[in-house]
């Protein structure tokens, strides 16, 4: 299954329809007046959020929806039937928004959770509903208006309570595999991870949590440079940000200055994505003598001038993982209670939400606007490293995406 995670469509609803203009006439019975019946309403359109859903691929390539017509009304005050709705599942996590005017339509987080997007037209009416003392054969009637046509663009953005960034290589695919039953690709070179991978991650018998992993990112990300620009808006959402570092990279690199990119590429996207809760989790420490581990510790923490949590583990032997999970899994639960119990602590939480969402599509927006201007040959391609366009989409052998929820 291919993983589509922008599409654009065009809906319309059903027009209503005409009122009747209709006298009875039948044997024996004279001056039998106005029978002409009401129209029916046109069909609505509603987006359904669906949990068996991870994609938006049927969008991809059948972009059109027409809604039902609503009937004409007849004779003998018969009603026109009502144009049947439209029902267009879609995956959790999908945001819906006006193409015209920018404007956010709605967000569909539950299963189940129903969004109009397209209202119905409203029906004719016959003229019997123009009858009167002094009009008591009326020839009036009325139209059905038109159904609601509307330019949607949709965004699936990955609902996922940890998020792991770091750069390509970093072990962020290993880690989701040893901590949960997702099967990432991995292999020893960059971007195995393509797309994005969800693992649940169980400590103890109840208790749970999602973690996200993205493509790696690379210095000039944000500007579109490689592969993660695209997907770090799926970042957007998670509760709890792991910056992933490689404590012993293969080119004898610096790990702090990965982790510098990584930052500053962060930054660029959103400055208030920097505000959400992040961990410093450096991988690999398997590769390093146990001094070594903590000079490289030391010297990235310094380097950075980390005020948070830091963690040291080998993804790979699973060492120090299952501390980390149960950690994870202590601050979720802590954030949950103070969200309850503190109400200036939850306004700040959704303000910050709030201004992220904002910032990602607002850059998302920026890099669609400068593809388009390269397309139409407004805007010269001076980078080699280009972000992802149309045509990578349009790839029926493109990458595939696996959601594992064990």
């Amino acid at each position: 299954m291919k993983f589509v995670d922008e599409v654009s469509i065009r809906v319309q609803a059903g027009d209503g329809g005409n009122g009747c203009m209709s006298f009875r006439r039948e044997k024996f019975i004279e001056k039998g007046g106005p029978d002409g019946g009401d129209g029916g309403d046109g069909g609505s359109i509603y987006l359904v959020a669906d949990v068996n859903l991870n994609t938006l691929v049927d969008y991809r390539y059948t972009r059109r929806f027409q809604a039902q017509r609503g009937e004409n009304g007849s004779s003998k005050d018969c009603t026109g039937a009502k144009g049947e709705d439209m029902f267009l599942p879609v995956p959790i996590g999908t945001t819906v928004i006006d193409a015209g005017t920018q404007e956010i339509i709605g967000d569909l987080k539950a299963d189940g959770q129903k969004l109009l997007v397209a209202k119905g037209g409203w029906h004719g009416l016959g003229n019997t509903r123009f009858k009167s003392s002094v009009n008591r054969a009326p020839r009036q009637t009325s139209k059905g208006t038109l159904g609601e046509g509307r330019d949607l663009k949709m965004e699936l953005k990955v609902l996922a309570d940890v998020g792991l960034l770091g750069m390509p290589n970093a072990g962020k695919s290993t880690f989701i595999r040893s901590v949960s039953a997702a099967k990432p690709k991995v292999a020893d070179y960059p971007f195995t991870t393509i797309v994005p991978n969800l693992g649940v991650v169980r400590v103890g018998s109840h208790r749970s949590f999602v973690v996200a992993d993205i493509p790696g990112l690379i210095e000039g990300a944000s500007d579109g440079a490689g592969l993660g620009t695209r997907f770090l808006k799926h970042l957007s959402r998670t509760r709890l940000l792991l910056h992933l570092v490689d404590m012993a990279p293969l080119d004898l690199s610096d790990p702090a200055d990965a982790a510098e990119i990584i930052l500053n590429e962060l930054e660029r996207f959103s400055p208030a994505l920097m505000e959400r809760e992040r961990w410093l989790v450096l991988n690999k420490a398997d590769q390093l003598l146990e001094d070594e581990q903590q000079e490289r510790v030391q010297a990235v923490v310094e380097r950075l001038n980390w005020q948070g949590k830091v963690y040291t583990i080998s993804a790979l032997e699973r060492e120090g993982t299952e501390q980390l999970c149960r950690d994870i899994m202590a601050y979720m639960e802590r954030r949950g209670e103070l969200i309850e119990e503190d109400e200036a602590f939850a306004a700040q939480l959704k303000e910050l939400d709030a201004r992220i969402e904002a910032e990602a599509r607002a850059h998302i927006q920026t890099l669609d606007d400068r593809r388009a201007l390269r397309k139409a040959g407004l805007l010269p391609s001076d980078t080699d490293d280009e972000e992802l366009d149309d045509d990578w989409e349009d790839d029926e052998d493109g990458p595939e995406i696996i959601y594992v929820r064990d």
